[in-house]
């Protein structure tokens, strides 16, 4: 059973608030889940404190049983100092092919 903290979307239409949970992978996004980790509430300012709220102790008793986070979720905790994010792949692929063009003839001339 891989056990993944995520996030659970709650609230009403076009007012979103999430749960922060800890659950089996294979249920689905707002269903089943096994321990609620804290809320997190998009809508409030990035400043207020009240937007994002973690049980810091469960949390890191779930990442010491193995849970992974999800991309979100681990971006809340190398934010809170419990566990560092490791820096995602951004593929030249991204860049318009011009742009690709113009830098490599410029890595090619120097």
């Amino acid at each position: 059973m891989p056990v993944v903290i995520r996030l659970a979307r709650a609230g009403t239409k076009k007012r979103p608030v999430y749960h922060v949970v800890a659950a089996d992978s294979r249920y689905p996004r707002d269903g089943r889940f096994i321990e609620r980790l804290g809320h997190f509430n998009p809508l409030m300012p990035k400043d207020n404190a009240d937007r994002l709220k973690l049980d810091l102790d469960k949390v890191k008793a779930w990442l010491a049983k193995g849970a992974q986070p999800s991309d979100r979720v681990a971006r809340f905790l190398d934010a809170a100092g419990i566990k560092k994010r490791t820096p995602r792949n951004n593929p030249v692929k991204a860049v318009p092919r011009k742009e690709r063009k113009a830098q490599a003839e410029a890595a090619a001339k120097s």
